[in-house]
């Protein structure tokens, strides 16, 4: 276990549960955090996961602007996504997995590639909806944190791998919570 590891779990573990708590803070402490996470794939060659952290430090700061003055002006309100836009993000994330996966597997000497891109992708759609205050993010991330577990762990990223079980928790509290005030807004 590496003191950057240790660095970029503290941080991300902040970022992610303020993000549960519906707390804008969550989006500067996420461009800290995944600029730590990017080094540190990189470092156990989780390339996937590297352009992953590059996508979440773009799109905190995205989602950092919306959530602050995403509907009109006024802070975005917790809402839901159709069937329709969840079944197309679910094709893109099964196609995204397989193309970027055999581009990893054929190109690079990545561990693990289709896991890993399954893990970008599913990342992808999650933080999608979680800019745009979808309830949904929440069991898109229970899912990225059940792949990700295992192969943290078959990294000997321990830490991180214990983190993300800790974080499949505060996504099932989170989507709770985020229902909660989804009902008494509504």
């Amino acid at each position: 276990m590496s003191l950057l590891e240790i660095a970029a779990n503290a941080v991300m573990a902040v970022s992610i549960v303020l993000a549960g708590r519906n707390n804008v803070h969550s989006w500067w402490l996420g461009v800290v955090g995944c600029t730590l996470f990017a080094l540190l794939c990189y470092d156990v060659r989780l390339y996937a996961d590297v352009a992953l952290q590059v996508f979440f430090i773009l799109t905190c700061i995205v989602g950092w602007v919306q959530w602050l003055r995403g509907a009109s002006g006024k802070p975005l309100p917790i809402g839901s996504a159709s069937v329709r836009s969840l079944a197309a993000m679910a094709c893109a994330g099964l196609a995204a997995t397989f193309a970027y996966g055999m581009m990893l597997r054929e190109f690079t000497d990545a561990y693990a590639p289709f896991i890993d891109s399954a893990v970008l992708a599913f990342s992808v759609i999650a933080q999608f909806l979680l800019m745009g205050r979808r309830i949904e993010t929440w069991p898109v991330w229970l899912l990225v944190n059940t792949i990700s577990v295992p192969l943290y762990a078959g990294r000997g990223l321990y830490l991180t791998a214990v983190l993300y079980a800790a974080y499949w928790v505060n996504a099932v509290v989170s989507w709770w919570w985020w229902n909660r005030q989804m009902r008494a807004a509504g």
